[in-house]
């Protein structure tokens, strides 16, 4: 069974997300540096069946695209250059970090563990995955 992938970008470190085969839950799956998000998908994409990739949209609270989409879009290019049979769907990604940042108060985070962008990344993207899975178990 396919599976769907949820990426929360970042200029330094990218978070990432997986569904389960039934395509209900999201689990963390790694945060790592962005410089490496493509080889790291290279192989992930070669041991996993990905059906769909959801990246986070990032805008400002005016509706206005937030600078790191170019940097954004020049990776969905690339990605989709190299694997135009996977389908990218973006979703608003407002708040996901400060929701991700609140998530680690409230699962007993100690201050210095909430400073490691590795760790919010990776729950950013979760939410990312998780609130686009509840939006198509709506339709």
């Amino acid at each position: 069974m396919t599976k769907i992938l949820g990426i929360d970008y970042g200029n330094v470190i990218t978070g990432l997300s997986i569904t389960d085969s039934e395509k209900i839950f999201a689990f963390g799956l790694n945060a790592i540096p962005t410089q490496k998000l493509m080889n790291f998908l290279s192989m992930l994409i070669d041991n996993e069946k990905i059906e769909k990739i959801v990246i986070g949209l990032p805008k400002t609270l005016n509706n206005k695209n937030a600078l790191i989409e170019k940097s954004i879009q020049k990776f969905i290019y690339k990605f989709h250059k190299k694997y135009p049979q996977i389908i990218i769907e973006r979703l608003d990604e407002r708040f996901t970090s400060k929701m991700a940042f609140y998530t680690m108060i409230e699962l007993g985070f100690k201050k210095k563990k909430r400073k490691q962008k590795i760790i919010l990344n990776q729950i950013s993207a979760i939410l990312i995955l998780q609130s686009y899975l509840k939006k198509i178990e709506k339709k």
